[in-house]
C-alpha cells in the first residue's frame, strides 16, 4: 500500500466515524432459535454455552449445533443462537430451501403462521419445528435512531450499499426500532453475496 492509498483509507475511516447515519451491515447466516423444552430434548442435561456475543445486546452464537432435515435434503451443522426463545424458529437463505425441498416464506422473525415443518436433529435427540423462514431484510435501530431517520416501527425504507466493485440498493427494508437496539441492517447470505458485502461494508438510507 502506497502513501496515497493509505491516506485515502484513513480519510474513509474518519468520514465513516463522523457519519452517524451509516448503517452497519450484519450478514445473517443460517441459524436456529430454540425453546427451553426443545433445547433440552436436543441437548439433554446441557446448558447453552457462548461461542461469541453478537452485535445486539444479550444475543450470542452458541457452541451448540444441529442438523436441519427436510423432505429432500439436510443442512448440517447449523448453529444455535441464544438465549432461548418462546418459539423455536429456523432461519435459512432462499437457496437453502431448495436443498431441504421446502417452500419457505420471507417473513419477519416471529411470524411463523403456515410456515414449513422440518426436523432438527442431534446425536442425542430430535424435534419437529414448525417455523422455517427466510428472514425479511430489516434494520435494528434505537428510538433515537428512528427519530433521526424520521421512521417508526414497521416503516419500509431503501438502503444503498456500496461494497467493493458493486453498488446495490435494497428496497422494502423494514424498520425495527426498540430502546435497546443498536443500529444494524440484517440481510441473508444470498443477498450479501449478490451485493459483494464484506466485513467493512456499510449502508445508508436513500429513500423513505
Amino acid at each position: 500500500m502506497n502513501e496515497d492509498q493509505l491516506r485515502q483509507m484513513i480519510r474513509k475511516i474518519i468520514e465513516e466515524e463522523m457519519d452517524p447515519n451509516r448503517i452497519r451491515i450484519g450478514v445473517s447466516n443460517h441459524h436456529i432459535h430454540l425453546t427451553d423444552e426443545d433445547f433440552e430434548t436436543l441437548f439433554p442435561g446441557q446448558k447453552m454455552t457462548v461461542f461469541k456475543p453478537l452485535y445486539q445486546h444479550e444475543e450470542f452464537a452458541s457452541n451448540q449445533f444441529a442438523d436441519v432435515v427436510g423432505p429432500n435434503g439436510t443442512i448440517k451443522h447449523v448453529r444455535i443462537l441464544g438465549p432461548n426463545r418462546a418459539h423455536s424458529q429456523i432461519e435459512i437463505a432462499r437457496s437453502e430451501a431448495f436443498t431441504l425441498g421446502i417452500d419457505v416464506p420471507i417473513r419477519l422473525s416471529g411470524n411463523l403462521e403456515n410456515t414449513p415443518t422440518v426436523k432438527v436433529v442431534t446425536k442425542d435427540g430430535e424435534v419437529e419445528v414448525q417455523g422455517v423462514i427466510v428472514a425479511k431484510r430489516h434494520i435494528h435501530m434505537s428510538l433515537d435512531d428512528a427519530k433521526r431517520f424520521g421512521v417508526k416501527l414497521g416503516d419500509t425504507v431503501s438502503v444503498e450499499i456500496n461494497s467493493k466493485d458493486r453498488r446495490t440498493i435494497f428496497d422494502d427494508v423494514i424498520c425495527r426500532p426498540r430502546k435497546d437496539f443498536l443500529l444494524e441492517m440484517h440481510i441473508d447470505t444470498d443477498e450479501a453475496n449478490a451485493a459483494n458485502v464484506t466485513a467493512d461494508t456499510v449502508g445508508k438510507i436513500v429513500k423513505k
